[in-house]
């Protein structure tokens, strides 16, 4: 019997790329997005079906059934303030336990560090957007993460650098830490290739992994 997984931000960047590889590793996927029309992949072993973190029975009903959950929710910055990213894990956390799921891998950012060293950012990030129109994204991603570690599930965290498109996967680099020392960039196929891998490496449980690939 295949892996089931349900795949929370599946329209993303990040989680379009998880859904491809999911499928070809044979999971069955449950792929989760507010826009299920505009979800164009499709696959005997793929479900699309309409959710909404502010919406918590959509959330609940997507977990029913399934092995593990992926969340990859996100928005851009904004000048309002931000709360997707706690009421998702909150949303996702009810809808687990509920349903007996106990595995779950989850997307952050090195930038939740409030002690990050952003020299070699450049001016603009370190400067003007993440003191600014960034900083209530990532302190929304911070309560996050306080609510994932707070909880009794088997949770991993995945904290990529400033994601970008890669043609291919790359040898990357983890650690058990915010950021990964002088890694300042991760492709979005190596985040999604450690988030997959993650939910059957116990290694990985219960702890917050930085990951770079070295672009």
């Amino acid at each position: 019997m295949s892996l089931r997984i349900v795949v929370f931000g599946a329209n993303g960047p990040t989680g379009r790329i998880v859904t491809k590889k999911a499928l070809a590793a044979g999971y069955s996927v449950t792929a989760v997005t507010r826009h299920p029309d505009r979800f164009g992949q499709q696959h005997e072993q793929l479900r699309v079906v309409y959710g909404d973190v502010y919406e918590p029975s959509t959330i609940a009903a997507a977990i029913e059934g399934q092995d593990a959950v992926l969340s990859m929710v996100g928005v851009p910055y904004s000048w309002k303030p931000i709360t997707v990213y706690s009421q998702s894990a909150t949303a996702i956390i009810d809808g687990m336990q509920a349903a007996g799921v106990r595995r779950l891998v989850c997307t952050s950012s090195g930038g939740t560090n409030p002690d990050f060293d952003l020299r070699g950012e450049g001016f603009f990030f370190s400067c003007i957007l993440k003191p600014t129109i960034g900083r209530t994204l990532y302190q929304d991603m911070r309560l996050q993460e306080q609510i994932v570690m707070g909880s009794d599930l088997d949770w991993t965290i995945a904290r990529p650098a400033q994601l970008v498109t890669h043609p291919a996967g790359t040898s990357y680099q983890l650690k058990e830490a915010y950021v990964v020392p002088g890694g300042r960039r991760t492709a979005y196929t190596d985040l999604a290739d450690f988030l997959l891998s993650a939910i059957s490496d116990e290694r990985y449980e219960r702890k917050a992994i930085a990951i770079a690939s070295p672009i």
